[in-house]
């Protein structure tokens, strides 16, 4: 491994885990072998290019993540990356389960981790989703029926944060909790406030 390019907060960070160890010290060891530089971000690894963020690395429940942040925008003939979430738009990660796994798929990782840099430099980005795209949950409708001034305070949030509600309102699988949802974020909508706006 090349001393000089490690950074000492992920030998803490790895001091510091129960579960995947070798897995990440392996993984890290083929990252430090690219040229990219080692950072934590997020308290866990990054690794950046130009000041530009190319890869995080953590480990999961069932397997030690490494995900490229604009891994959408990857060719991946190989079937190797995967999306997080089925909102994640540029997000993609590989999933790893053994050492030998990564010494196996190592010059593999390092072609992905070129053109993962080739799409940064060119400035390359998926084009953003348009708010109209979103679902509007229904109990998020009968309330802006019912509301005019809630209609027109939530037409005057940023489309960000109105992409923000509604995935929020979306993303819960029961009526009764979509429902739970609208009325606590009614009060933030009015005031002007996105979901994660503190002040």
């Amino acid at each position: 491994m090349t001393s000089n390019k490690q950074n000492p907060k992920v030998d803490e960070y790895l001091r510091q885990l129960t579960n995947w160890q070798p897995e990440l010290a392996e993984l890290r060891r083929v990252l430090l072998e690219s040229p990219l530089t080692e950072e934590v971000k997020w308290n866990v690894p990054c690794y950046t290019f130009g000041g530009k963020n190319i890869i995080a690395i953590n480990s999961m429940k069932e397997y030690v993540g490494c995900g490229f942040f604009k891994g959408a925008l990857l060719p991946d003939e190989r079937g190797l990356l995967h999306r997080p979430g089925e909102n994640t738009q540029e997000g993609r990660f590989m999933r790893f389960t053994s050492v030998k796994e990564i010494i196996e798929l190592e010059p593999v990782i390092q072609e992905y981790i070129l053109k993962a840099i080739e799409v940064e430099m060119a400035g390359i980005k998926l084009p953003p989703h348009r708010t109209e795209d979103y679902p509007v949950a229904d109990e998020f409708q009968t309330r802006l029926d019912e509301d005019p001034a809630l209609v027109e305070a939530f037409e005057r949030l940023t489309p960000g944060r109105q992409r923000g509600y509604l995935l929020h309102f979306a993303e819960a699988k029961l009526s009764k909790t979509r429902a739970e949802r609208v009325e606590k974020a009614i009060p933030r909508i009015l005031a002007g406030k996105g979901l994660l706006d503190w002040k």
